[in-house]
């Protein structure tokens, strides 16, 4: 039972730090009338990542993102039973960092920006919001893939996967929120009762994760 609950214990672990540190920022940046702008939103979220990452791997292997765990599902690198334990342990850690949010922020912090929630913008369509989330993700896997699952990958913990998001959202934040996690976008959006774009924060990210990891597994690792 234990080494059942340790890894999705992890996996709550880490995806509560990463919506309750990247939630809190969105939230305090409106609240403070854009004190931390979208560098600092990318810099809380790519480190909150990067941490989390490091300090889940040894356990769980970091996944920590639901579209993570059904790429490697996908190339026979997580069974299916287990991977889905693993998004279900996810979710449930961002549904309870949103919830503390709401706790812990000032009332009219929370409304303006719904708690965390992400949005995309009024000129992006949904195609369009699928697809930058999927270029997104496809970076973030082929991140995860390159730093952390091919065996000869350079030992840098999870602070290649953490920059490379903090490089998305610096491209993609004002566009899609640049989530690249459905767990991150879930959470706050079911405290906030606030779905717009939810479909893409799903589809994009695991389209993108899928076919990252694809290629890497079946043109890039080395076959021993």
């Amino acid at each position: 039972m234990r080494q059942t609950l340790r890894p999705l214990i992890a996996e709550f672990v880490g995806v509560f730090m990463l919506v309750f540190i990247s939630g809190g920022a969105l939230i305090i940046n409106g609240y403070q009338e854009n004190a931390l702008s979208l560098g600092g939103i990318a810099a809380a979220c790519g480190l909150a990542y990067a941490i989390a990452v490091t300090m889940t791997m040894n356990i769980s292997g970091g996944h920590l993102n639901p579209a993570i765990t059904v790429g490697l599902w996908s190339i026979g690198r997580i069974e299916a039973r287990k991977a889905v334990l693993y998004v279900v342990a996810q979710l449930l850690g961002a549904v309870l960092a949103a919830v503390v949010l709401r706790w812990l922020m000032p009332v009219t912090a929370g409304h303006i920006k719904q708690y965390g929630a992400l949005s995309v913008a009024g000129d992006i369509t949904l195609a369009g919001a699928i697809l930058i989330e999927a270029v997104l993700t496809f970076f973030l896997a082929f991140a995860v893939m390159g730093t952390a699952v091919d065996p000869n990958a350079p030992k840098v913990g999870g602070f290649g996967i953490g920059l490379t998001l903090w490089m998305c959202i610096l491209a993609g934040g004002p566009l899609t929120g640049a989530a690249l996690n459905p767990a991150r976008a879930f959470g706050p959006a079911l405290v906030a009762n606030f779905w717009v774009g939810q479909l893409a924060y799903w589809v994009g990210p695991i389209l993108g994760a899928v076919v990252a990891m694809q290629v890497y597994e079946r043109l890039l690792l080395k076959k021993e």
